[in-house]
């Protein structure tokens, strides 16, 4: 494990004791939701692991160093500082050693999770292909990160403005498996359904934990991603997405909104566009996928004594 990643006591306790621990992405807190709906978003994703009788682990980099297991001054800290850097891969080395602070994308907390050995991850929906890669190769690290940490990534699918098609090929291609929870279609972040069907179903957390240690015992390393649809009474129907994605898109494209500016931008764009409709069904999916991964490190702890 690296020398400047931290460990809370109460993780590190519930880790050497076998308990199941999940982890939580810090992203949301400080670029990926609006003040205050981003700490009601992390406080309720806590709340719904340990109503599972798991333990959430929020991930983040304070001031140089790498935490796993926030506490609740640490957590609101990153949602009221305007100095949070979204940190990947390839920039988590640089702010580690400039001793800034970082918000954790899914793949950066892929990564801290493995290192500190966690083995369930909660996250609101993974990057993926984007339209158009073909020319502009613009593919997330997080399918990347999927096929290298082993860890059960819980997550609501991607969202539909990506070319999810591609998506799931290339998650097939680095040997990723898809699992649909209660579901035998991909879904797409607010929408249910994508029109993907999916050839592994899970209808309980122990069945996820099975597939998990097979996966595992086999050899075959790196991580599994379950994707559970949002509630309905939550869901804003894909083709509707695609109308109001597109108006964001076009308003990015005239404000000339480009690199890492890009998802806040959007998020703050499609809130306003539905009237917070989108911010209410980001919540309630976070939460949602917290429950689920809570019971799912519960089953796999249990599976493993």
């Amino acid at each position: 494990m690296a020398t400047n990643l931290v460990i809370s006591d109460d993780i590190q306790i519930a880790l050497s004791e076998g308990e199941a621990v999940v982890a939580l992405e810090s992203a949301v807190i400080a670029t990926g939701l609006p003040s205050p709906h981003n700490l009601t978003a992390a406080y309720r994703c806590e709340a719904a692991i340990r109503l599972q009788g798991a333990k959430p682990a929020t991930i983040a980099i304070l001031a140089g160093m790498a935490k796993v297991g926030c506490s609740s001054d640490e957590i609101d800290d990153l949602g009221i500082r305007d100095d949070v850097v979204k940190t990947n891969l390839s920039n988590l080395s640089a702010i580690m050693a400039q001793g800034r602070w970082g918000a954790t994308t899914v793949s950066t907390t892929m990564h801290l999770a493995a290192q500190a050995k966690l083995m369930v991850f909660s996250t609101g929906g993974i990057g993926g292909v984007h339209k158009g890669a073909e020319k502009t190769f613009d593919i997330s690290s997080d399918l990347l990160a999927l096929s290298r940490y082993p860890l059960i990534v819980v997550a609501a699918g991607a969202k539909s403005i990506l070319d999810l098609p591609r998506t799931v090929e290339v998650l097939e291609t680095l040997g990723v498996p898809i699992i649909g929870y209660n579901t035998d279609e991909l879904p797409a972040f607010y929408s249910r359904k994508s029109g993907i069907k999916l050839d592994i179903v899970a209808q309980e957390p122990a069945d996820v934990a099975r597939i998990a240690k097979e996966h595992w015992q086999l050899g075959l390393g790196g991580g599994l991603l379950v994707v559970n649809p949002i509630a309905e009474h939550h869901e804003i129907p894909a083709q509707e997405m695609e109308e109001i994605y597109k108006t964001a898109m076009d308003n990015a494209a005239l404000e000339q909104i480009t690199g890492k500016a890009v998802t806040p931008y959007l998020l703050a764009k499609l809130g306003s566009l539905t009237n917070g409709r989108t911010i209410t069904s980001n919540i309630a999916l976070l939460e949602n996928n917290a429950r689920v991964a809570g019971a799912i490190a519960v089953a796999l702890a249990e599976q493993l004594k």
